[in-house]
């Protein structure tokens, strides 16, 4: 029984860099606002004042109850979780 030698055919598109190519699968964070709003611990926007970022998470609370709604101050290194006022 003889064996065959098969070539490896490359499927790299000629021209592709390695590098530019992300192999996570994650997309681009957020820019570095001081204040990011935290959907179930994970970052989506980041806003220049508070009060901005608090009505987005509000807004985004109100819609969606079950989720976790934070918001991160990164120039104290804080979180405050977004809770729907008591009915």
């Amino acid at each position: 029984m003889a064996l065959q030698q098969t070539s490896k055919n490359s499927t790299k598109a000629p021209g592709v860099d390695k590098a530019a190519v992300d192999p996570s699968g994650q997309g681009k964070r957020p820019e570095a606002g001081q204040f990011q709003l935290q959907v179930d611990r994970q970052t989506k926007v980041s806003y220049g004042t508070y009060e901005a970022a608090e009505r987005a998470g509000m807004a985004i609370k109100q819609s969606h109850p079950l989720v976790q709604v934070a918001i991160y101050n990164a120039g104290e290194r804080s979180t405050k979780i977004i809770e729907l006022p008591a009915a």
